[in-house]
């Protein structure tokens, strides 16, 4: 055929028009991962038999008239925090050497369902309790477009695997914005849907209250692909939308406070393209914004040191150190803190609620800072040094703790040509309208880097 597919429609097309196969699809995918992995290290666990086997299975289904939509034969990654039966699942730690799955995650026989081909296992930070992917047992990810900086996390690994064509989709999960960081950083789509909206079983917990699980993919139209199936159905079902007449609320004050001069200057930009397109901007602010890390971290400390207690106790040294720390600190939250934090959860949700309250949507960046790089424990952000870990999570945490839907889609690159994104964030269990929203805003910001 002519120019190979970039995104799941484009496989999906070819698929049905029969200028390339499912085999031939995946065999691409697994000679990138051989020939650049090494350098990128996005990957635990390549499955390279069962891919191919299930990508020929694929074929022949297909050419018997047995088409399960548009996934089917589409190679997908997962990150190592999802079971595959009779694979490990490392979760990146040397605590799981000795774990193997039982069974897959309901997540990943719905993928299997819809006929993906999973074709490996994805690196992540220790436990997804991290945002740069540096602290892993298998060493950390590299960007793709830049080795010395990270790709984010903790689904760095998914981000990659998909930026270095290694896959169409990756599945990620999102406690604090671990798929909107990842997908922000390297110039693609992440998707965090809405609360308990896909199922957990079979996923290792970080925060069983803020967990989500979702796509990173190159485009909004893959990730309602992706989404779809993850929900248990097979075919994109989102209403298209026309920008003009969308009214989104911008997230001003504590969200644009402390941005990047690079990453402040493209939204400004997005903003101005999206207004000269006929959507209505409107600035809001919540009056309790500087209380959500205080709020997530009493939550996600508590409940990650809970899980994790009995591990804790007897293979400490099993963990990276900077992990670790974290867990033991969130055995030193009181139970009168963790239950201020729920209730100040319940605050929060109100007023983004009343923030979305006859709009669309709101509006801002996915992620104040372009990729970081490998090593550093601060950035420099205006006239001050911010903690790594303090900068990438302040725009994401928030719709943790209350569950919206929310996306990262691209809106820039940096002079050094580092992707830069825009956050949307949906109503309460509307996540299809937020696709919808989504699919318009991205046609007039224009592709990823990675497109």
């Amino acid at each position: 055929m002519g120019t190979e597919p970039r995104t799941i429609a484009e496989v999906a097309r070819a698929l049905d028009e029969r200028t390339t196969t499912a085999e031939a699809i995946t065999e691409r995918c697994l000679e990138r991962i051989a020939e650049r992995d090494s350098s990128i290290n996005a990957f635990i666990t390549v499955l390279a038999a069962q891919a191919r086997e299930q990508a020929r299975d694929a074929d022949r289904e297909r050419a018997a008239g047995q088409s399960r939509g548009p996934l089917h034969g589409v190679p997908v990654s997962l990150k190592d925090i999802i079971d595959v039966g009779g694979t490990p699942t490392t979760a990146a730690s040397r605590v799981r050497n000795d774990h193997v799955a039982a069974r897959d995650a309901t997540v990943v026989q719905r993928l299997r369902d819809a006929g993906a081909v999973i074709v490996g296992k994805t690196n992540l930070h220790e436990f997804a309790f991290g945002t740069t992917n540096e602290d892993s047992a298998f060493g950390p990810v590299r960007h793709p477009l830049d080795p010395s900086r990270s790709p984010g996390g903790s689904s760095g690994g998914s981000a990659a695997s998909v930026l270095a064509d290694m896959a169409y989709a990756s599945i990620g999960t999102d406690t604090g914005g671990s798929i909107r960081i990842p997908a922000a950083a390297c110039g693609l789509v992440g998707l965090k849907p809405a609360l308990h909206e896909v199922p957990l079983d079979g996923i290792v917990p970080l925060s069983e209250t803020m967990d989500h699980v979702g796509p990173i993919c190159r485009t909004v139209a893959d990730a309602a692909i992706v989404y779809r199936a993850l929900c248990g159905e097979r075919e994109p079902r989102i209403a298209p939308r026309e920008a003009s007449g969308i009214r989104l609320g911008v997230l001003r004050g504590y969200f644009t406070a402390l941005l990047d001069a690079q990453v402040a200057h493209a939204f400004d930009q997005a903003c101005a393209r999206l207004s000269d397109a006929g959507v209505v901007l409107e600035d809001v602010t919540l009056a309790h914004a500087g209380d959500i890390a205080a709020v997530y971290l009493h939550i996600v400390l508590a409940e990650a040191a809970a899980y994790h207690a009995m591990t804790l106790d007897n293979r400490p040294d099993d963990y990276t150190t900077n992990v670790r720390i974290r867990l033991e600190m969130g055995r030193y939250i009181l139970a009168q803190d963790y239950v201020r934090a729920m209730r100040g959860r319940e605050l929060l949700r109100g007023e983004v609620d009343a923030a979305i309250s006859g709009r669309d949507g709101l509006l801002l960046p996915a992620l104040a800072v372009p990729a970081t790089k490998l090593g550093a424990s601060t950035v420099r952000v205006g006239g001050s040094e911010e903690p790594v870990r303090n900068i990438t999570l302040r725009l994401t945490q928030l719709f943790n703790i209350t569950g919206h839907p929310a996306i990262s889609v691209p809106c820039g690159k940096t002079i050094e040509g580092l992707p830069i994104g825009a956050q949307l964030v949906g109503p309460a269990r509307q996540t299809s309208a937020l696709l919808a929203v989504a699919t318009a805003v991205e046609a007039q910001l224009g592709p990823g880097v990675s497109r």
